[in-house]
């Protein structure tokens, strides 16, 4: 799974952003076909990249210009320049988002609301072109998981609309504590962190460093001169997956299942059963269509449970249900080992949920809830973003067996 860290012993812009990716490998090409995309004024705006050395290292330096007057758009405004643009559904709903927390942390700085914000800096167009340009880069490089540093901040003054304002600026403290962002002190004073980078990190990074195979660093050079190299880095690489070492197989657990008929109880009484008894530890509740004496249809309700919740689960049946007794006996269950993955797909990312046993991965299943929050939020079939996801998801999975086990070059379905 391709994934990225951003090192930021610098802090971190938009303009720094896209420096890491270009020089990653981006091609600075792409970058301005994705602002082309954004249909602005001819001769509104220039994007170009230029070679750079901090303190004997070599960085990429963005360089974004705009004659746009416009400085004071409200979060419609923003949106919808985003929406008509010919870009992937992926990169206009996370650069809307990005401009969504940015829009309520304004609100919650100035006391109104979110649609009502007028942004000022962060509304201009060479802002729209950081933060939509660091979208398309990251979906046009496969980056599936983006991971950051803590992020340094220091002290010092800046010039606003409002006026005067301390650093690091409030909107870009509302950002970071929005998500419980780690800090640490800045080498120096100055404005590390703007609040169109706080935006970025808030919206599309996780605060750790990941166990990764490294392939590529790049290297984004910011315009201010400080005692210190200002740029950012950024590490690409790929997951760094287990060894397949053959671990001892798990033993099997000692459970209990208690069990109960019941023919003559309201069937709207099962569901909010089920949720109580999961709410007194109950591993797993299903129901099975029986036939009873009398020829009376009937339901069996079984639990399965720890040894040391039978009596309360017992109880709580006896109690919630039309049943006069219930039956209690020991079981083994074995069970596959399980872990969670992300894949990236052309509509965003899904977690994954990988099964193993004896080491060997079997089966990854897509989670349903990602599936269909992307389907909703890109407009997109869920089928469609579910077979993606299965696609994206099968290379995790050997093939060699297992329920679908290649046989062939063609996928056999195997019973089971």
């Amino acid at each position: 799974m391709p994934l990225a860290y951003l090192d930021l012993p610098s802090g971190i812009s938009g303009d720094i952003f896209l420096g890491c990716l270009v020089d990653v490998g981006w091609p600075v090409t792409s970058l301005q076909s994705v602002v082309k995309s954004l249909n602005l004024p001819d001769g509104s705006w220039s994007v170009s990249a230029q070679p750079v050395t901090k303190s004997g290292i070599q960085a990429t330096q963005i360089l974004v210009e705009a004659s746009d007057k416009t400085t004071e758009r409200h979060l419609a405004d923003v949106t919808r320049i985003i929406e008509i643009a010919n870009l992937p559904a992926e990169v206009k709903h996370r650069a809307c988002a990005v401009f969504a927390r940015l829009a309520e942390a304004e609100a919650n700085i100035h006391g109104t609301t979110p649609e009502a914000v007028h942004f000022h800096e962060v509304g201009a167009l060479d802002a729209i072109i950081d933060i939509v340009g660091v979208c398309a880069g990251l979906h046009d490089l496969a980056i599936d998981a983006l991971y950051a540093s803590p992020i340094p901040l220091g002290p010092g003054w800046a010039n606003s609309m409002h006026g005067r304002i301390p650093l690091p600026a409030p909107a870009t403290l509302e950002l970071l504590a929005a998500v419980d962002a780690p800090t640490v002190p800045a080498p120096g004073s100055g404005e590390l962190v703007t609040p169109t980078g706080a935006a970025l990190l808030a919206e599309l990074a996780q605060f750790r460093q990941p166990e990764m195979r490294l392939h590529r660093i790049g290297y984004g050079a910011g315009r201010k001169e400080f005692d210190w190299p200002n740029l950012a880095r950024l590490w690409l690489g790929d997951e760094l997956l287990e060894e397949t070492s053959q671990p001892d197989p798990e033993p099997p657990e000692s459970l209990v299942v208690i069990e109960t008929n019941i023919d003559d109880m309201n069937p709207e009484l099962y569901e909010p059963v089920q949720r109580r008894l999961f709410d007194a530890g109950a591993l797993d509740v299903w129901t099975t269509a029986i036939g009873m004496k009398k020829a009376r249809p009937g339901t069996l309700l079984k639990v399965l449970a720890a040894p040391a919740d039978e009596s309360n689960l017992a109880s709580l049946l006896l109690r919630e249900t039309t049943t006069l007794g219930v039956r209690a006996y020991p079981v083994r269950r074995h069970v596959a080992e399980r872990s969670m993955k992300t894949v990236a797909t052309s509509f965003g990312p899904v977690r994954v949920k990988v099964k193993r046993v004896e080491g060997q991965v079997v089966g990854a299943k897509p989670e349903f809830e990602d599936c269909q929050a992307l389907a909703e939020a890109t407009g997109t079939p869920l089928p469609a973003v579910y077979a993606a996801a299965l696609a994206a998801a099968s290379p995790l999975v050997d093939h060699s067996s297992g329920p679908y086990a290649k046989e062939e070059g063609r996928e056999v379905a195997r019973d089971g």
